[in-house]
């Protein structure tokens, strides 16, 4: 761990300050009479107020040595030309140094006080009438609202940015929310471990039996788990684990377990002869994706016999003749409501996709396409010459303020204007997702969802496509002819052999497919960097950015961490015309490739030819074009997408030069490179392996350990996933007739 530094004084000035975060660079006046700039999150800070700063010290490439603030301790001026210079930089709105001047000549040491308890004295100041008395009254105490709240925390070593925050979601009431409950904290917004707010309100004197701390474990387990996959808990497990999160009695998490339920925030339900218990809004995702489907599945019509014609004559236009199954998907396409079309590499989902379109051209349906990513939406638009888009700028996803919830412009009230939804890479798709699209799709809508289901499932709760696929309710065609053409690569051959549990041919080197046995992490690693740095772009002509690093993990010598901080350094190293950021352990550089790591609905992008839109979403990839001389603003080129990004921001991008197999669905590349060695179990499983050698479109370099390579085909082991889907589209159940 980093040795921290420790330094008292008082604020001398503010560099830069951004109001929705806090994020802040300030210079500190020391009381050995040194000037030091500080970094953090330092909500609320203002000149004269006093610090104590515990931080890390580094070297910023434009503003050199700085301290960033890991701890604080705050408090306010008290001589009064250290009030003033608080008071007149800004944070009361209404007071600017005249007037500052004037309210501090007229109250002196009791300025604060009386602005706080006070504010009627202030209309005793010349010009200063009630409502502005007021309104800078309203101003300071929002103010000290956020200071108390940032002391609140501090008190437990939380973060100030938690208090940021909490402030957006609760406002002026967030200190008074968080007294109440500190089980907010380990809400998804903030993410404190469950067992740190526990802490925090044992220590405010709440029982070990009280209701409220029972019914807060009950619904942490149940979010917890929602990060695993899981729709719902089956009731004995949801107990199971909650008694040992508490170390409680199961009697008393029962009785809060059935309180929640007799209140609505939890829903439990038999489904396939378990009693599921459910977080209510994905009991209402799960029942309205069914509902909604069985509309559209209701919605057929039998019009094979024009179906087949329109083939027919499709196959002379395009002088090709599909596939038996083929053509079987093309004919389901244009007389059901509801498709699945599923295949592996080179089974021609592609080609049958393109037919789909076609055929829907021809009987004037107004088509929208769509994927789970920008980059599968991109390689959709290439391969069917229409444009596609994300399935959450589709549906118009943002974040409401107010409601501090995603929401989507496209539902029941306004929906899509499309006759045909087609989307592509549906293995990705969770619960919510899925739900949501369904909302917006117009009663006889016709529905076609596209994937390989042998791939990871979502990163979000739900196996929406496999239950889809496995309820037996929904037309599926399964592609499963390798056609000849493929046949020829040793990608796809070797992603069917790792598909039915054999290992791939690791021992002759043909074509497209290529294994360097390493046994260990560093020469692993070693290899990759030289394979990207020279080997690939010297011997066979291929860039560098055509080129990407894929690993099963994030840890380890061969773990994505690492891969990223070498590979930089090999293909993008220092030089006078890049300028660099320092963030944490991170280092981004001009010219860095980066992802987006988590949703972020509200940054602006804006496209060469004017089109301005909002949101960049987990798994975006692109390239910093510049950072500005000051080091506090990043541009980035998502796909043509020119995105800013402030320092605050970057805790969300991550270097791309490497990533997870898990993180790389979705996308294809024309080379990937695979740092294959032993990793955690969970990770060592056959859908890892199969998704990996799946993303490669022309050449595939496998790098590691034989034995782990072999081990991965041989695991089929699948994590189970608690979901409802597939039981409930079995059974058409509407919970509204039950």
């Amino acid at each position: 761990m980093e040795e921290l530094v420790t330094c008292e004084g008082t604020v001398h000035s503010i560099i830069f300050q951004n109001a929705e975060n806090g994020y802040t660079v300030l210079r500190l006046l020391t009381e050995e009479g040194e000037v030091i700039t500080v970094v953090g999150c330092i909500p609320c800070v203002a000149p004269g107020e006093h610090l104590a700063v515990s931080g890390v010290p580094e070297t910023h490439p434009q503003h050199g040595e700085q301290l960033r603030a890991v701890e604080l301790e705050r408090s306010l001026p008290e001589d009064e030309e250290e009030i003033f210079s608080y008071l007149s930089s800004g944070i009361c709105k209404g007071v600017g140094p005249a007037t500052a001047r004037r309210i501090v000549e007229r109250f002196g040491a009791e300025t604060l006080d009386v602005l706080e308890r006070e504010p009627e004295r202030l209309t005793t100041l010349k010009g200063v009438t009630a409502r502005k008395a007021q309104e800078i009254a309203e101003s300071f105490r929002r103010h000290m609202g956020l200071r108390r709240l940032m002391a609140f925390l501090a008190q437990y070593q939380l973060p100030p940015v938690l208090a940021m925050e909490l402030r957006r979601q609760y406002g002026d009431a967030a200190l008074e929310k968080v007294r109440e409950n500190p089980y907010l904290l380990s809400g998804e917004a903030c993410g404190v471990e469950f067992s740190v707010t526990d802490g925090i309100a044992m220590g405010m004197g709440l029982a070990a039996d009280s209701d409220q701390r029972l019914q807060a474990a009950v619904t942490f387990e149940l979010s917890h788990n929602e990060n695993n996959g899981h729709v719902f808990l089956p009731r004995n497990k949801l107990i199971s684990a909650t008694t040992q999160l508490l170390d409680s009695g199961a009697e008393l998490v029962e009785q809060a377990l059935d309180s929640l339920i007799e209140r609505g925030a939890v829903v439990q339900e038999q489904v396939a002869h378990v009693e599921a218990c459910y977080l209510r809004r994905l009991w209402e995702a799960e029942c309205s994706a069914c509902i909604r489907l069985a509309g559209l599945l209701a919605a057929d019509t039998d019009r094979s016999a024009q179906a087949g014609r329109a083939v027919d004559e499709l196959e002379a236009q395009q002088g090709i003749t599909y596939a038996p199954l083929q053509r079987q998907a093309v004919e389901l396409a244009a007389r059901t409501g509801v498709l699945v079309l599923t295949g592996g590499p080179g089974t021609g989902k592609t080609t049958t996709v393109r037919g789909i379109v076609a055929l829907f051209r021809r009987m004037g349906l107004e088509i929208v396409l769509a994927a789970p990513t920008g980059r599968a939406a991109k390689r959709m638009s290439e391969l069917t010459g229409m444009e596609a888009q994300t399935v959450h700028r589709m549906l118009g996803m943002s974040w409401n303020d107010v409601t501090h919830q995603v929401t989507f412009q496209k539902t029941e009230k306004e929906p899509l204007e499309a006759d045909a939804v087609i989307v592509d890479e549906m293995s990705m798709v969770d619960l919510a997702l899925f739900s949501a699209l369904l909302r917006a799709l117009r009663p006889g809508t016709r529905l076609v969802l596209v994937g390989d289901a042998d791939q990871l499932p979502s990163v979000g709760a739900g196996n929406v496509f496999s239950d889809l696929i496995r309820s037996g309710r929904v037309e599926t065609v399964f592609l499963r002819e390798v056609f000849r053409q493929a046949e020829q690569s040793a990608i796809i051959r070797n992603a069917h052999a790792v598909n039915l549990g054999q290992p791939p041919q690791l021992a002759n080197n043909q074509g497209d497919f290529f294994f360097l046995c390493r046994r260990d992490g560093e020469r692993t690693l070693s290899t990759v960097v030289e394979l990207c740095k020279t080997r690939l772009p010297d011997h066979m002509g291929i860039p560098a950015d055509q080129i990407q690093v894929l690993t099963p993990t994030r840890k380890g010598p061969s773990g994505t961490e690492n891969l990223n901080r070498c590979l930089q350094a090999a293909l993008n190293p220092p030089a006078a015309d890049k300028r660099e950021i320092q963030w944490g352990e991170r280092l981004f550089r001009t010219g860095d490739r980066i992802m987006q790591t988590k949703n972020n609905y509200n940054v602006v992008w804006e496209k060469a030819d004017g089109t301005v839109g909002t949101g960049m979403f987990n798994g975006d990839v692109g390239r910093i074009v510049e950072i500005d001389p000051s080091g506090e603003l990043l541009v980035v080129n998502f796909d043509d997408r020119i995105a800013t990004y402030t320092l605050d921001m970057l805790n969300e991008i991550d270097l791309a030069y490497a990533m997870t197999v898990h993180k790389a669905q979705g996308s294809e590349y024309q080379c990937v490179v695979l740092a294959a060695m032993p990793a955690a179990p969970s990770l060592m499983v056959r859908g890892v392996l199969y998704t990996a050698l799946t993303r490669a479109r022309e050449l595939l370099i496998v790098v590691g350990d034989d034995a782990a390579i072999r081990a991965m085909a041989a695991n089929d082991r699948q994590q189970r996933r608690y979901s409802g889907l597939r039981w409930r589209l079995a059974h058409f159940a509407d919970p509204a007739e039950r």
